[in-house]
């Protein structure tokens, strides 16, 4: 084959290449779900999407018969601990009870994480951090890859008396760390015991 066959070969791999690349990022764009991926910012509730639905329904249920701490915070909100569990998979998962002891309903929204970015779950536990004192260092609620938190999400309009189970996930502190304060917006900080 003479050199010139094979420039031309070259370049028409080159661009059936370019030509496929170009389809599938165009294929890429589309929501597939007929909307233009635009939310609705008038401030009305938007519909949980199936994966959030999905994910509250995985929320690790809290042995509520045990109590690692409590939380009071302002307007008679309240969250008993129950656990916090280090798994094998490197990660802690500190499990609750809110209850809304208050006489008005109760919205998490001073709650949530002040990253734009990753915003994206409101009226939840996204803002909490674990803080592990002797090794100076403070973990954030670990998200998904859409930028929701691996936390409970949906706390809003909690009626006076109500409870909710409540979870938050964040990366696991070394293994030698057996105590660390478990934070969330508003509300004082506690010092909780790491099982696992």
């Amino acid at each position: 084959m003479s050199m010139r066959h094979t420039t031309k070969a070259r370049r028409g791999a080159a661009v059936a290449a370019l030509v496929a690349g170009l389809a599938l990022a165009v294929a890429g764009c589309g929501s597939g779900d007929g909307d233009d991926g635009k939310k609705p910012d008038d401030g009305s509730p938007q519909k949980p999407t199936a994966s959030e639905d999905e994910r509250r329904e995985q929320e690790p249920a809290a042995d509520s018969s045990k109590s690692i701490g409590q939380m009071k915070g302002p307007g008679g909100v309240e969250v008993s601990l129950h656990s916090a569990v280090r798994d094998s998979g490197g990660f802690v998962t500190v499990s609750g009870t809110l209850t809304n002891r208050g006489s008005g309903y109760f919205y998490a929204l001073n709650w949530s994480s002040k990253e734009q970015e990753l915003a994206k779950s409101r009226s939840s536990l996204s803002g909490a951090s674990l803080i592990d004192k002797s090794g100076k260092k403070r973990y954030l609620v670990l998200r998904d890859t859409d930028g929701l938190c691996l936390c409970t999400t949906g706390l809003s309009g909690i009626k006076p008396n109500e409870s909710r189970p409540v979870f938050a996930q964040f990366p696991a502190p070394p293994k030698d760390v057996k105590e660390v304060d478990f934070q969330i917006p508003t509300m004082p900080s506690i010092s909780i015991e790491l099982s696992g």
